[in-house]
């Protein structure tokens, strides 16, 4: 038996949550990026280590995303959704410590609303293309 496929929104349904899953995956990737920065350049004490190794090691692989993240690639959105459990983790292990309960939260909080968006914004561009192609 053949598996009836669901079928797809309107263009008009899907064009805002596409533009809008867009612009605020890109809104949370950059406070993410302004987060990392601001806290590991002005914030945290390091004990003597350099903090632009820290933070260089901790923006490698949202460095390797943001290319596709600029230009609204949707495999790199949903590429983005698997690094950002690093930083989930890493959110949610700085939030039990003290003196790193606010960052943890903020970081933990930050990538999880991006996960969302990101993963909304490559279904609905899927869907969209799909739509597109006459499907």
């Amino acid at each position: 038996m053949a598996k009836k496929n669901k079928p797809l929104p309107a263009l008009d349904w899907l064009e805002p949550r596409v533009r809008l899953a867009r612009w605020l995956s890109l809104a949370l990737f950059l406070a993410l990026v302004v987060l990392l920065g601001v806290w590991y350049l002005l914030l945290e004490d390091l004990h003597g280590a350099r903090p632009w190794v820290i933070l260089g090691v901790h923006l490698v692989p949202l460095a390797i995303l943001a290319p596709g993240m600029l230009t609204g690639n949707a495999r790199v959105h949903a590429w983005t959704c698997y690094v950002l459990n690093l930083y989930f983790i890493q959110g949610v292990v700085a939030a039990f410590q003290p003196g790193r309960a606010l960052f943890g939260w903020l970081e933990a909080g930050l990538s999880l609303t991006l996960f969302c968006s990101a993963l909304l914004y490559t279904r609905w561009r899927f869907q969209y293309d799909r739509k597109l192609a006459g499907e």
